[in-house]
């Protein structure tokens, strides 16, 4: 069966980000993932600057209340995770992609490469003044799924805290950016 060159690089075509064969999650959607999205009254820039500000996710980020590093493809950050019901732990994720007021990526190897994570913030522009903010994760080697199952409680009210708390923020930047004198920041 020929491949149309619009279809190349498609999970159906058996394509595969961040490695191909080494065991990441599965072409087709075979990894398991947990996702939390939120309709933000805000732009996407504005989404974006508190993102990519990471030394100041200590003032509002519940599940990575310390993150050091740089946005940049293949540079290392080091983030304190801190998900709900479980011990504080340091990871040290490599940032995958990136695009401004769009989207940040990183990717999480543990246990020997047994489990390979995509963690992904992205944005969506609805209107000048309108976001869908997803922030989720996408859990794949060969115990990745069986974790995402074991951890799914803990990592969805995670991904919910935080996707909340950074709405209200952007929200309030936007407000206050506006000239809204309900603003509260």
């Amino acid at each position: 069966m020929a491949i149309k060159p619009g279809e190349m690089f498609k999970p159906s075509a058996g394509f595969a980000f961040g490695g191909g064969g080494g065991g990441g999650a599965p072409a087709g959607g075979g990894g398991a993932k947990i996702e939390h999205r939120i309709g933000v009254k805000a732009p996407a820039r504005v989404l974006w600057s508190i993102i990519s500000d990471l030394p100041r996710w200590s003032e509002w980020n519940p599940i990575y209340p310390k993150a050091q590093g740089e946005i940049r493809i293949g540079s290392v950050l080091t983030l304190t995770l801190a998900l709900p019901g479980e011990a504080h732990r340091t990871i040290q994720p490599v940032v995958q992609d990136w695009v401004p007021d769009e989207q940040l990526h990183w990717r999480l190897t543990m246990l020997g490469g047994l489990v390979k994570n995509v963690r992904f913030i992205e944005i969506e522009k609805l209107s000048e003044e309108n976001s869908i903010l997803s922030n989720g994760e996408i859990f794949g080697g060969l115990m990745g799924p069986s974790i995402a199952r074991r951890m799914r409680k803990s990592i969805r009210k995670g991904f919910t805290e935080m996707g909340e708390i950074l709405a209200a923020r952007a929200e309030a930047a936007w407000r206050a950016e506006a000239g809204d004198p309900t603003s509260r920041s």
